[in-house]
């Protein structure tokens, strides 16, 4: 990576993976491999991208394209465009307060966005400062009073909509971060403060401007009952007994929770069944970008049979691998509701802070925009899987019919 890129002014990036590049330059290596790695092999994050090379476009011509519209109507909101920004944990280590500017960024694109429960920045500053559709992401702890207690604070701040991910009820594997001894809250030891020394943008303008405003970067929403006293704790303590967690436990929450309920981890029709079972309002298919079990397959994969099973039961959005307007669409074309993209927004925070972030929600608009022109496409409600061809000869006739069913939404 060329050290000149650092200088590259986000304005100058004309795709996401222009962004991707300015990141690399301008962040540390404890930083950049936390958002760029996945578990393991890497085989199921390789996935996530090259899934979409096996699915090609079937344009028609000669259409009136000249009033296209890409707006999306999920419940009850209309958003300007089919895609929304993904929980991303850490993301304080990519510019300063990174949450409240992701989140404001979304909402001036109109777009919803998902904070995590690991943010640097307490949930309720994020509604306060940011606004917007904000939904929240759950990391749900098997202690029912320390969970209570989160879904409480998420339900009085004003989320919308409430995300349980699912696929971690242990740590994945990311030997990468035992490496470069990573963990939260973030502390840097000798090699990594010559790292940071190296990249003096971010060393100032997000870790030590973090230090000096709300001290050492933590996590700020997550707290545990230890003897009756509540106090703060990494998410590795919070991770204790997750892998207790089952149905029953949703079926709580579900109880717990009057608003919008997804759940964020599903890769099966089984689950997703499940999932509409116990009275969830969404699904998120995801394998947690990779991060987590290697060899899961990628849920660009997993869509089309998913959506035949439940689509017309459940919201469906899809996460994982998506860098590009072409990647959006032919997830729209495969009958998801919406998709939702993380590390994308995280290379234009490192790159420009919120406006960084909104030239990454902006250059996809744009080339979604694009896309549906040259596929001879409208409206959203019109993409269906006779857009799409794939590798093996099959073509998307042969797939499950789906177009019908996100109007159903």
């Amino acid at each position: 990576m060329a050290r000149g890129v650092q200088n590259v002014n986000y304005r100058e990036a004309y795709n996401i993976e222009d962004l991707r590049r300015i990141a690399a330059a301008r962040l540390p290596r404890i930083a950049y491999d936390f958002l760029e790695r996945g578990a393991e092999e890497e085989v199921t994050l390789a996935a996530n991208r090259s899934a979409f090379e096996h699915i090609r476009f079937q344009p028609r011509t000669l259409v009136d394209v000249s009033k296209r519209s890409q707006k999306t109507m999920l419940w009850d909101k209309t958003f300007d465009a089919p895609f929304g920004v993904a929980p991303t944990g850490a993301s304080g280590m990519y510019c300063f307060d990174a949450d409240v500017r992701i989140a404001r960024a979304a909402r001036r694109a109109n777009l919803p966005c998902v904070l995590s429960t690991a943010s640097f920045v307490p949930m309720e500053r994020v509604i306060q400062e940011a606004a917007g559709t904000l939904w929240f992401q759950l990391y749900m702890s098997k202690d029912l009073d320390t969970a209570e207690r989160l879904v409480k604070r998420a339900l009085a701040a004003g989320f919308e909509a409430l995300v349980m991910t699912t696929d971690i009820p242990v740590a994945g594997n990311r030997e990468f971060n035992r490496r470069n001894k990573f963990e939260i809250p973030l502390r840097l030891g000798p090699k990594n403060v010559l790292d940071g020394l190296l990249h003096p943008r971010w060393l100032a303008g997000v870790f030590l401007r973090t230090l000096l405003t709300s001290g050492i970067p933590r996590f700020q929403n997550l707290d545990v009952n230890v003897g009756g006293k509540i106090v703060s704790t990494t998410l590795t303590g919070f991770r204790e007994r997750r892998d207790a967690l089952n149905w029953e436990d949703f079926a709580w929450l579900r109880k717990l929770w009057p608003k919008r309920l997804l759940v964020k981890g599903i890769l099966t029709v089984e689950d997703a069944q499940l999932a509409a079972s116990y009275g969830a309002d969404g699904i998120f298919v995801s394998n947690h970008g990779g991060r987590q079990l290697d060899g899961a397959p990628s849920p660009i994969e997993m869509l089309p049979q998913i959506v035949a099973a439940v689509g017309d039961r459940l919201a469906i959005m899809v996460d994982g691998g998506f860098r590009r307007g072409t990647d959006i669409v032919k997830a729209l074309a495969l009958g998801a509701d919406m998709v939702f993209l993380g590390r994308a927004t995280l290379y234009g925070a490192s790159a420009g802070g919120e406006e960084g972030v909104l030239r990454a929600l902006d250059l996809l608009k744009s080339e979604v925009d694009r896309v549906m022109a040259l596929l001879g496409c409208t409206t959203v409600d019109a993409l269906g899987p006779e857009y799409l061809r794939f590798d093996e000869g099959e073509t998307a006739e042969q797939t499950p019919p789906l177009a019908s069913q996100r109007q159903a939404i």
